[in-house]
């Protein structure tokens, strides 16, 4: 448990990086300053909607798609998570995506935090 909540503290950190640098001008973060944690509890919603989203309906993604990663050599991994976030993006009204190739290079982008989060997280 406390390793997801860790997990949603990363990824609550990379949103506010990607917004907050400009890194993807399609994806945007409308932050609320009158929430119960302020700007940042906006990040937070999105970080923890994200794991969620990753932790239910990421395996079973992967799962139905393995014929489409095999025959890509895994390729289609980049599909499934910009299908991740863009799910994410529709759970909440806090994000917004512009396109699909937002999601994609976003989805990328989470993919490399999420795993990055893993390695630190398991020592």
């Amino acid at each position: 448990m406390i390793k997801f909540l860790l997990k949603v503290v990363i990824f609550a950190a990379a949103f506010y990086g990607l917004t907050y640098f400009d890194v993807l001008p399609g994806l945007e973060v409308l932050p609320n300053p009158d929430g119960p944690l302020g700007e940042y509890g906006s990040y937070l919603w999105i970080g923890l909607i994200f794991g969620v989203v990753n932790a239910i309906v990421g395996p079973i993604l992967r799962l139905l798609s393995l014929p489409f990663v095999v025959l890509t050599l895994g390729l289609f991994l980049l599909i499934v998570n910009a299908a991740l976030l863009g799910l994410t993006a529709a759970i909440t009204d806090r994000l917004t995506l512009d396109g699909f190739g937002t999601a994609v290079i976003g989805g990328l982008i989470l993919a490399v935090v999420g795993w990055v989060a893993d390695q630190l997280l398991d020592r």
